[in-house]
């Protein structure tokens, strides 16, 4: 009787809400979740509330989320009666409002998407013509991030989550089994013929084993960079799952972020980025970042042929000698140092400012990266060693030098 009903009918919504935000929730666990409802009844809210926990929330990074999911979906309908009261006895002093939980955008998307009223609409489905559909997924992937509305925001940030990782696999120095290899593995030979007494004794081969290198990635959060640092981080975070990347956040300061953006949920990760930066959307001294990363971190982080990005537009205002010397540096030190620049969207724009002429002849390549296909390209450049014409630096620095 306590599960019947319309509850039951809510918790399938609630189910349906959290599939939709990202949980692992099927239709076994709906019907699991109201079996238990009806067992155990409802004494109190924080019992509903870890119930319904105890169903759907199979992993720790879902927590977040079905947290702020509950909250928006079970609150009280005598709310806004208790605000408006509230507001009609006496006008509160204001007061900052409270920071975003990680996963609240995704939840209100997921409401949004179920509709307010929790009920199925029964109204008529309209035939779509899709005969445009090719063109808009165009016209979108090639859309500046700055321009991009919030839902276009999270439509892209899905989308940088199932990009193909690029296949840049390198030789390591450690050895893999394999039936066509070039050296010879005595030591699996001796103990495959103990199998057999002896009696037959099978050559055993070895291969090179091939790895993805790490990637670093060193992004600029000044306040020229603000409208790219957080998608640049969900990149960070896709591709931290496929990869070992290492990642650090500079303004005025580095900040490494690797363990942050390691969490598995990657509205918790950039959360805990933010978080954890305390010169967002500041100022800028590039040079004085890379002497600090170089210094205390270049040892550490790139080896193995390590490919870095740099994610700047390079608009220095610190000296310009030292910003080449640690530049130079960097590139010694790493298999390939790319240079992402969202300025490139200009069709206008020239190699004229000082901080990106003393970049320029320090990088392998010079990509944009304001959209989507930007990223798309940059993960289909990280496959191949050569960099086309069009983002070779010394192409740059001489249509610079003409203008």
């Amino acid at each position: 009787m306590i599960a019947g009903g319309k509850l039951a009918d809510n918790i399938a919504h609630f189910a349906r809400a959290l599939r939709r935000a990202g949980l692992r929730v099927g239709p076994a666990d709906t019907l699991t979740a109201i079996e238990a409802i009806r067992a155990g009844g409802i004494g109190s809210r924080d019992d509903f509330y870890w119930t319904l926990h105890s169903v759907f929330v199979v992993r720790r990074e879902d927590t977040a989320v079905f947290d702020e999911a509950f909250r928006l979906f079970w609150r009280s309908r005598q709310l806004v009666e208790r605000m408006l009261a509230m507001f009609s006895a006496k006008t509160p002093a204001k007061t900052e409002p409270p920071a975003p939980k990680a996963g609240a955008r995704r939840v209100s998307d997921a409401l949004n998407a179920a509709g307010r009223s929790g009920r199925v609409d029964e109204r008529p489905t309209l035939d779509v013509d899709a005969r445009l559909t090719v063109s808009a997924d165009e016209v979108f992937r090639a859309k500046d991030f700055a321009q991009m509305s919030a839902a276009e925001l999270a439509q892209a940030r899905t989308a940088i989550r199932r990009m193909v990782s690029p296949d840049d696999r390198v030789a390591s120095r450690r050895y893999r089994a394999s039936n066509h290899g070039r050296r010879f593995d005595a030591r699996r030979t001796l103990r495959t013929s103990v199998r057999s007494g002896g009696d037959l004794i099978l050559p055993q081969f070895q291969d090179v084993r091939a790895v993805l290198p790490p990637l670093v990635v060193i992004a600029d959060i000044s306040g020229s960079m603000s409208q790219y640092s957080r998608v640049m981080l969900h990149f960070m975070h896709a591709m931290s799952a496929k990869r070992r990347v290492r990642a650090f956040l500079f303004g005025t300061r580095l900040t490494p972020v690797t363990r942050q953006i390691a969490q598995k949920d990657p509205d918790e990760a950039v959360d805990a980025c933010s978080r954890l930066v305390q010169d967002w959307s500041g100022g800028t001294r590039i040079g004085a970042a890379l002497g600090d990363f170089n210094r205390h971190w270049s040892r550490r982080v790139l080896s193995g042929g390590a490919v870095v990005l740099l994610v700047t537009d390079g608009l220095e205002r610190d000296d310009m000698d030292r910003l080449g010397r640690e530049a130079d540096r960097l590139h010694r030190s790493c298999r390939r140092l790319i240079w992402l620049n969202p300025l490139l969207r200009f069709d206008g724009f020239s190699a004229k400012a000082r901080g990106v002429r003393a970049l320029l002849p320090h990088v392998d390549e010079f990509r944009s990266a304001h959209s989507l296909d930007s990223l798309a390209d940059l993960c289909a450049a990280l496959s191949r060693e050569q960099a086309g014409r069009e983002t070779e630096p010394r192409t740059w620095l001489k249509a610079g030098e003409a203008a």
